[in-house]
């Protein structure tokens, strides 16, 4: 699959109104099919104040996966961003590798607005027990 194959319906609330993805989804979204490990150190913390979990290197935040609080049972994975000089870097990759454990590790669900977190899971299914069944947001494509 690549970021090609995405398209959602115009409801989907995508920036350009139509439900395509914007140039920074599809470059992330390359980036997880890519699947490499990081080239760079990073530490992922969990923000709640700022409902992000944020990538940081150093004492430079390099990127993040905002949510929202659904209930106490699951996660609203919204949208995730690396810096663009940190991109192409497995960054992303890593990134919603950590968040998702994370979230196995609280014992929650999550529904998927972000694409770049869909495409994730649909290259690595062995996460997507953690998509919440009545809720998943965006589907997969397999």
């Amino acid at each position: 699959m690549t970021s090609a194959d995405f398209e959602y319906p115009d409801e989907a609330g995508y920036p350009d109104g139509v439900g395509t993805l914007t140039e920074d989804q599809v470059v992330l979204i390359d980036e997880v099919n890519d699947d490499h490990s990081p080239t760079i150190t990073f530490f992922v913390a969990r923000n709640e104040p700022a409902a992000t979990y944020e990538a940081i290197s150093g004492d430079t935040v390099i990127g993040g996966l905002t949510f929202e609080a659904a209930d106490e049972n699951r996660l609203v994975l919204v949208a995730a961003a690396v810096y663009p000089e940190y991109r192409g870097q497995g960054v992303a990759t890593e990134l919603i590798r950590r968040v998702l454990d994370d979230v196995r590790d609280r014992g929650v669900t999550v529904t998927i607005l972000c694409p770049i977190v869909r495409a994730f899971i649909d290259r690595n299914p062995a996460y997507d027990d953690l998509v919440d069944r009545d809720l998943p947001g965006l589907r997969s494509s397999r």
